[in-house]
């Protein structure tokens, strides 16, 4: 039988989970603006981190009394130094369903070397957060990346709990409703939900997170990056953009045009509103062809941004090669950029459905991807 070839590609083919595909209608042009060639101290350069700051709160309805600092390395960075510095001070519970998560287990585990517990699941499942002991700290990735779990809710964190929680929210900030109340860290990066550009990250910590910091010290030595305290006390102008080391003012400028764009598409219901319409649009794909599923099981706990998908077909003989060669289709056909599964997860494909995907292009690219799979099986 014959293989129709879709008529109609997506404007934008890029459906990368990180770095993540630009706003709508980007320009470059309107970094203009960014104080280049200056120093970050200067007032310009102060003033445009703090907008940077101060905007990300009012976006995602961070609390006025926790602290917001933009720091080194990524979401990696921020995550790394949170462990480093607050980690220790009791046990922790280290939960990982995914490579990030399982990351963060490796530090605690080998390289700190504190007292844990371990609590993992397979790639689409989830740990039962349930049966945590919050008067530990708690070491959690929010939205598995790569597997396309997610939390469904944070009801299961008491609020009474002794114990910080760590989240690791990078690539569902700006796409999912964060309990902040529930939250003591918070990590995430530019260029994820708001397709930013790579390399800061940004660290966000409750009053209890800064209490923990200004009176425990860890027994090991920290790095300077790592350092956020002085004298006992939280060095409060890292959360007004006096950043530890010298930050890219050109890519702050894109975050700042990242915001502002989130703000006129409704701010973060917005945004989850476009992420949620998007994997809708796959929902219904998935539903109407029997040979693709969502690698997450529990509907409810399924990725609005990272979704993974795994071919379920009984023909397909090796997943990992046959999953490559559709992503390359794909890619050769220039509708469907980066899309292949993360090299540690079982084969599949990741869709990136973040807010800055329009919907129509996921709408475009699924032909194409029926394609695909049509033109592989039948090679």
């Amino acid at each position: 039988m014959a293989i129709t070839t879709p008529t109609s590609r997506p404007m934008n083919p890029r459906f990368s989970s990180g770095p993540c595909a630009k706003p709508p209608a980007y320009d470059l042009t309107k970094l203009a603006s960014a104080p280049l060639g200056r120093s970050h101290r200067a007032a310009p350069g102060k003033a445009k981190l703090l907008a940077a700051i101060e905007t990300t709160r009012e976006i995602l309805g961070v609390p006025a009394d926790y602290k917001i600092g933009i720091v080194p390395a990524s979401d990696t960075g921020a995550y790394e130094m949170a462990m480093w510095t607050m980690l220790g001070e009791r046990p922790a519970e280290m939960v990982a369903w995914e490579s990030f998560g399982a990351g963060w287990v490796t530090d605690a585990v080998k390289q700190l070397k504190i007292e844990h517990t371990v609590h993992t699941a397979d790639y689409g499942q989830i740990v039962d957060m349930a049966s945590l002991n919050y008067d530990n700290d708690v070491c959690f990735t929010w939205n598995g990346t790569t597997s396309g779990v997610r939390m469904p809710t944070g009801d299961v964190i008491p609020s009474d709990r002794k114990g910080l929680t760590l989240c690791d929210a990078t690539s569902a900030a700006f796409a999912m409703d964060l309990p902040w109340d529930k939250l003591d860290v918070t990590t995430f990066s530019w260029q994820k939900v708001l397709g930013g550009e790579a390399a800061h990250g940004m660290l966000i910590l409750s009053p209890r997170a800064v209490e923990r910091l200004e009176n425990y010290t860890p027994a090991w030595p920290l790095p300077k990056i790592f350092r956020l305290t002085k004298g006992g006390k939280l060095v409060d102008g890292i959360f007004k953009g006096e950043t530890i080391n010298t930050p890219s003012m050109l890519c702050v400028e894109d975050y700042l045009l990242a915001l502002d764009w989130a703000k006129s598409v409704g701010g973060l219901q917005g945004l989850i509103g476009r992420a949620d319409a998007n994997t809708a649009a796959i929902a219904k794909f998935v539903q109407d062809h029997d040979w693709i599923d969502f690698l997450a099981t529990d509907p409810a706990t399924r990725s609005n941004t990272s979704v993974c998908l795994k071919f379920t077909d009984d023909r397909i003989t090796d997943g990992a090669a046959f999953a490559k060669a559709v992503a390359k289709r794909l890619a050769d056909e220039d509708v469907a950029l980066d899309v292949g599964a993360y090299r540690d997860a079982p084969p599949g494909l990741r869709i990136w459905c973040g807010g800055t995907v329009e919907t129509s292009d996921i709408g475009a690219m699924l032909p194409w991807l029926a394609w695909a799979f049509e033109s592989e099986i039948n090679a």
